[in-house]
């Protein structure tokens, strides 16, 4: 491979742009309902937009890595910026609910195929002992995503519609894809024309590309519709359905379908297809595609019963019940799977030593934390000072997402000195004192400058955990399984994720009501006024009591992360100077 840190700065880009696209809908999202036809005060209806994106991040991530061990970290890396990339026609292109969250779900699956290949990359790259720092670096770019992603959004949205959001994507996407597969391919090339004769270069599959093309360009006709072609005696009759109202029951919609079908025949038959699904379709056999199916229910259940539910009441959602049970099922029956397969997704042993199967349950609490920062600051914020202005409560969460990314770099250098176990357990303390310094915030707290303490500490703290819990993970697996194993621990972060900011949530509402139920009522603070501010600070004072509780109990998760570190982590051998060596350095 040539240019190997050349390659991991663009994989690491592509990271970034990923993670930044997982937030930028925030902003983007009552715009895309409008869209979709969804009106803006039933906001519950666009819960699979977010939720679409989490299956596709989440569920395939397992696989993907597994492929990434199998097949190379490039070539996934190449695949995955493409799927993202299609994932953002589609959404660009959507015309309703079901496209895109279509388009959402392909972006999830793309942008989390990236995390695994980078991570496994840097392993590949560098010996244990000197993998903090680029662990570092790429844990920081990866939550840079949070920063850069609300404020690209709020960019685009100042001069353009939401789409542009979505346009810049593709050709972003497509240009990293085309950048790293140029990167690894160079020094192959430079070698084949020095070892035999030069041959007259054609273009690659024709056949493919004319199909492409065709499927590419119908389909893009059937979902924009333009209203001059719509309006014409002549054209607009490719538009009119043969029978319903479906788009895709249209002359266009049906040579659309139709080139896309010949598109994947050709591309499994051919010799040299533009796309070689056969090659994939046994890369993902090999990897075990009937124990990733079960894993992705398995984990879909769990996404769905808690990012469907409605906190002010539940858990989980109405339908989470079932849910999880589906997910139990699943889970059962992968586990019998990986029983009896020859080689199955997770090869036995892969994840027996203690640093590896810790790094998974640390990294489940650190994200039911860490999800607590990223929601219930900016709330906080509107619920006091800036209960006018969403753009100021964000840029409160930019104070503590600024020093995440640095905490990640210097905890990456620290590994080179210190156990993982110790420099995670440091962290999460200071993650832990910046929840307790807020959850004694007050109305007018952040109007001060020391409101910005516990901010930088809580998020210096997060950042300094990621890189050696990565780390530990990677230092306690084979080789082989280094892309499998990055991508549990993501997925077990995003999971921590969803069922902490579920349960805090919902721990911290009930301290609302049981605040609001000690109250006056409206008339008797009041009498007959209609507006009365000292009874709107009396509900300012139960929202806070109910982000102290959201804080407190984030600071409980963090100090069971730095526990659980100082336990599991001790068989990690992750530092390049030994703790006897390291004090003999120090007189």
């Amino acid at each position: 491979m040539t240019r190997p840190r050349l390659l991991l700065s663009m994989a690491a880009v592509a990271v970034a742009f990923a993670a930044a696209d997982t937030y930028v809908v925030v902003l983007a999202l009552p715009d895309m309902m409008g869209s979709v036809g969804i009106p803006i005060d039933q906001l519950q209806r666009a819960a699979p937009i977010v939720s679409g994106f989490l299956l596709g991040y989440v569920a395939m991530l397992p696989l993907i890595g597994r492929i990434a061990d199998l097949r190379g970290r490039v070539p996934v890396l190449v695949a995955a910026l493409v799927i993202f990339a299609v994932g953002s026609l589609v959404t660009t292109l959507a015309y309703d609910m079901p496209s895109m969250v279509s388009g959402r779900f392909l972006q999830g699956v793309g942008g989390g195929g990236l995390v695994p290949a980078t991570l496994a990359l840097v392993a590949d790259l560098y010996p244990a002992d000197r993998r903090g720092v680029p662990l570092g670096i790429v844990s920081a770019v990866q939550e840079l995503g949070s920063v850069i992603g609300p404020l690209f959004g709020a960019l685009v949205l100042a001069v353009a519609d939401w789409r542009t959001i979505f346009l810049v994507n593709l050709v972003v996407g497509l240009v990293l894809a085309a950048a790293i597969r140029t990167s690894s391919v160079v020094e192959e090339v430079a070698l084949a024309t020095v070892s035999k004769p030069r041959r007259r270069a054609r273009l690659p599959d024709p056949v493919g590309l004319l199909l492409l093309a065709v499927t590419v360009v119908t389909g893009a006709l059937v979902f924009t519709q333009p209203s001059r072609l719509l309006r014409d005696l002549t054209w607009g009759q490719l538009f009119i359905p043969y029978t319903g109202d479906s788009r895709w029951l249209t002359p266009l919609g049906i040579v659309a379908v139709v080139g896309a079908l010949l598109f994947l025949v050709w591309c499994v038959t051919a010799t040299r297809p533009l796309v070689d699904l056969r090659s994939w379709g046994a890369s993902m056999r090999e990897a075990d595609l009937t124990g990733a199916l079960l894993l992705a229910v398995a984990l879909g259940g769990v996404i769905l019963a808690f990012a469907t539910a409605d906190p002010k009441v539940q858990v989980f959602s109405d339908q989470g019940v079932w849910y999880l049970l589906g997910s139990a099922v699943a889970t059962a029956a992968f586990v019998v799977h990986l029983r009896r397969s020859e080689a199955p997704l997770v090869p036995p042993g892969a994840l027996r030593r203690t640093p590896a199967w810790g790094a998974i349950l640390v990294s489940f609490f650190v994200g039911a934390a860490l999800i607590a920062a990223l929601i219930d600051i900016p709330l906080f914020a509107r619920t006091t000072t800036y209960d006018d202005s969403q753009l100021m409560a964000a840029l409160v969460l930019v104070r503590f997402l600024v020093a995440l990314p640095v905490g990640a770099v210097v905890g990456g250098y620290l590994t080179r000195t210190l156990g993982a176990g110790l420099i995670t357990a440091i962290g999460m303390i200071l993650a832990a004192t910046g929840f307790l310094l807020m959850a004694r915030w007050g109305l007018d707290t952040l109007e001060s400058w020391t409101a910005t303490i516990p901010l930088v500490v809580g998020g210096f703290g997060f950042g300094l955990a990621l890189a050696p819990v990565n780390a530990a993970m990677l230092a306690s697996t084979d080789d082989d399984v280094h892309g499998l194993s990055s991508a549990m621990v993501v997925v077990s972060r995003m999971v921590g994720m969803l069922v902490g900011i579920s349960a805090l949530t919902t721990i911290g509402l009930r301290r609302y009501y049981a605040e609001q139920a000690d109250l006056p009522s409206a008339r008797e603070v009041c009498g007959a006024t209609t507006r009365c501010d000292e009874f709107t600070n009396l509900i300012r004072v139960a929202g806070i009591a109910q982000e102290h509780t959201v804080f407190t109990g984030a600071a409980v998760c963090a100090v069971i992360a730095a526990v659980l570190a100082l336990v599991v982590f001790r068989g990690a051998a992750t530092r390049s100077i030994g703790p006897a060596d390291l004090l003999r350095s120090a007189g």
